[in-house]
C-alpha cells in the first residue's frame, strides 16, 4: 500500500477553494444575466499587451512621479480608444485648448464629450 501525506498547507488551500466557490457564486454567475459582463479578461489582457512589450524601454520612468504620470497617460489613451476616439487627435486638440478652457467646464474635454461635440459640429456644418 502506498501511503501519501498531505501537508497542512495543501489541506488549507483545498478547504479555502471549496468554501470560496459557494460564497462567490452570485458574482461568478452574474455574466449569465448581464450580457455586458465578459466571462474572460481577454480584452483587458489584449490592451495591456502593448505596455508589456515595451516595458524594458519604459522601466526607467525617472521617478515614482514619472511612473504615475505615465500611468495617467496610458489610462487617458485607453479611455479614448474605448470611446472610439483617435487618441492622438483628441490629445492634440485638448492640449491646444486646455489653457484657455474654464476649470468648471473641463468635463467637456473628456473623450466621450469631445466625440459628441465633434459629431455635432460635423452634422451642423453639413
Amino acid at each position: 500500500m502506498i501511503r501519501t501525506t498531505v501537508s497542512r498547507d495543501q489541506t488549507a488551500s483545498t478547504n479555502m477553494a471549496r468554501t470560496h466557490g459557494p460564497t462567490r457564486w452570485y458574482a461568478f454567475s452574474r455574466f449569465l444575466t448581464d450580457s455586458r459582463i465578459c466571462l474572460t479578461n481577454n480584452a483587458a489582457e489584449r490592451e495591456l499587451r502593448g505596455m508589456a512589450l515595451g516595458r524594458k524601454a519604459w522601466m526607467f520612468a525617472g521617478s515614482d512621479r514619472g511612473g504615475e504620470r505615465a500611468a495617467a497617460i496610458y489610462s487617458l489613451i485607453a479611455t479614448a480608444k474605448l470611446n472610439d476616439v483617435d487618441p492622438r487627435a483628441w490629445l492634440a486638440d485638448v492640449l491646444a485648448r486646455i489653457a484657455d478652457h474654464l476649470a468648471s467646464r473641463l468635463h467637456e474635454l473628456l473623450s466621450w464629450h469631445w466625440k459628441a461635440a465633434r459629431t455635432t459640429k460635423t452634422a451642423n456644418a453639413a
